[in-house]
């Protein structure tokens, strides 16, 4: 195999779980979890360079305009976006970076990062969903009705991905995307340069 690691982007509906399975891949030390620029301040516990790439409003709109963004977007009053020389540094570096995003960065980081593999992170089935989203004692039922119904909108998005994972077990959805990962490793294209060393 080749020593290039794989851009992993991973996407789901709120309570799919996607959020733990990347903090699992985290302690995984072939895998690197991607840092955001964000024009937002630094809360305490933040590190520069760990948590976020943290810029001015400036700075920022400067990698707008020399396509340093993989995709970016305006949040509250502030810019978030994915730096395209992390990305390139750490799978060069051989690490399989990890971007968790939703559907609408998804799809932008594909078109410039062709050979990232996309999974669709989901529960076993809506009533589980739900179910998690219960448990959590976080939001009034409305709040849940409005997750539950986007989550519909963005199940519709299963086929422009590459994989989907079924997460009825943490441990086992970490394994799956692992083996995503071992597999996709393995992709022809990524082999093109052997050919001269049979001729």
């Amino acid at each position: 195999m080749t020593n290039k690691g794989v851009l992993i982007i991973i996407s789901g509906p709120s309570g799919s779980g996607k959020g733990t399975i990347v903090e699992k891949l985290k302690n995984n030390k072939n895998y690197a979890l991607s840092i955001s620029a964000t024009t937002r301040e630094p809360r305490e516990y933040e590190k520069e360079g760990v948590h976020y790439f943290f810029k001015s409003k400036n700075d920022f709109k400067n990698m707008i305009n020399n396509d340093e963004l993989l995709e970016w977007a305006e949040f509250c009053g502030n810019f978030y976006g994915t730096p395209k020389e992390y990305v390139s540094k750490k799978i060069n570096e051989g690490f399989n970076l990890v971007l968790e995003i939703d559907v609408q960065g998804a799809a932008k980081v594909k078109d410039i990062f062709t050979d990232a593999v996309t999974v669709f992170v989901i529960p076993p089935d809506k009533m589980e969903l739900k179910k998690r989203l219960l448990g959590r004692g976080t939001e009034d039922e409305n709040t849940i009705n409005k997750r539950l119904k986007r989550a519909c909108e963005e199940v519709e998005l299963i086929p422009k991905y590459d994989y989907v994972v079924i997460n009825d077990s943490i441990d086992n959805a970490v394994k799956d995307i692992e083996s995503i990962v071992k597999v996709s490793k393995m992709c022809a294209k990524r082999y093109i340069h052997k050919i001269n060393d049979f001729k």
